[in-house]
């Protein structure tokens, strides 16, 4: 099958799987991160009823990160060991959060009742963790890696923007899969975290025309700003919609639950989108396109056959989870 694709496509057919895998990650583990970073607002009985709702899904849904990042180190070795290197410490950081978060998860449905405020705070701590050193990366990214005073705090900016954007499409997953009192509560943790999402996601989408004169000119040359103009016009239109949307009365199992978190994807694809446009072909900035980053088409195209087969599983995987598990949360038991 692969003899058949013309070995300039390879790197380009690698960089959508690659970019899928990120997204579907960002929107997947997004909401279970967010949730994780929500269980500190409340109390016990209402947390169990929290991590319930993200319990058959969490650790499949990190599966999307292992498959996006074996994807850069097989298909662009070169591309993987400069971006690896540049950003060692957060990677560290955030694999000792999720190692973190995954134990603490596991545990705090198994300890004793005197330890299992420690491990909710562990839950907690690693959620946080995980979306900072996200963030971060995502902002050292943007920035070409710039080490610069102002480009650290920059990061650090785009960093507690992940944080705002995973509350916020945790808050969705909860209004969706809770209700009562504890679905009134994420509705206003969506409504608090919206406009933060809103203004991080401005501000990506400000900075990145700015690091070069390249992407400046994609955006706003010509005709191709008649072009782009509907991605910020659907953004804003959804930001504003959305905000409007959670305004209105929940009423008693509520059919349109599922539409807060349908927007949060829908938005995360479109700074997705921009994000891709803004570089594409380089995998970094103005330094390394797909072609030159790429591994051998030999290797590419045997590489390219397991990858058509894993993507599909993990896909359907993910797919008959949802729908299996489907519905209102109820309360996990170990008993």
């Amino acid at each position: 099958m692969t003899a058949f694709i013309d070995p300039w496509w390879l790197p380009v057919i690698f960089a959508g799987l690659m970019g899928l895998s990120i997204l579907l990650y960002v929107i997947l583990d997004g909401y279970d991160l967010g949730v994780g970073m929500l269980t500190r607002l409340e109390k016990d009985e209402n947390r169990d009823l929290m991590v319930a709702s993200i319990g058959p899904f969490w650790d499949a849904n990190e599966t999307w990160l292992v498959l996006g990042i074996g994807l850069l180190l097989v298909a662009f070795p070169l591309a993987h060991g400069l971006i690896l290197t540049q950003l060692y410490l957060p990677v560290v950081l955030m694999l000792v959060a999720l190692i973190l978060r995954g134990v603490s998860f596991e545990f705090r449905a198994k300890a004793a009742p005197e330890h299992k405020q420690r491990w909710d705070h562990a839950f907690f701590a690693g959620s946080l963790l995980t979306a900072l050193c996200q963030g971060y990366m995502l902002g050292a990214y943007v920035l070409g890696f710039d080490q610069s005073f102002a480009a650290v705090l920059f990061c650090l900016l785009a960093a507690l923007g992940l944080v705002a954007g995973y509350v916020f499409v945790g808050a969705c997953w909860l209004i969706y899969k809770v209700e009562g009192d504890l679905q009134k509560r994420a509705v206003r943790w969506a409504e608090v975290s919206l406009w933060a999402t809103a203004l991080a996601m401005a501000i990506i989408s400000i900075a990145t025309p700015l690091l070069s004169e390249r992407i400046f000119d994609r955006w706003f040359r010509l005709p191709e700003i008649i072009a782009l103009l509907p991605i910020p016009i659907a953004a804003a239109t959804l930001f504003i919609g959305l905000a409007i949307f959670l305004r209105r009365p929940l009423r008693a199992k509520d059919e349109l639950s599922w539409v807060p978190l349908a927007t949060a994807g829908i938005l995360f694809a479109l700074g997705f989108v921009g994000i891709a446009y803004s570089f594409y072909p380089y995998l970094i900035a103005d330094r390394l396109d797909i072609w030159q980053a790429a591994a051998s088409p030999e290797a590419l195209s045997i590489i390219l056959i397991g990858a058509l087969f894993v993507l599909p599983v993990i896909l359907g995987y993910s797919i008959l989870s949802h729908w299996i598990f489907r519905g209102k949360a109820t309360h996990l038991s170990y008993e």
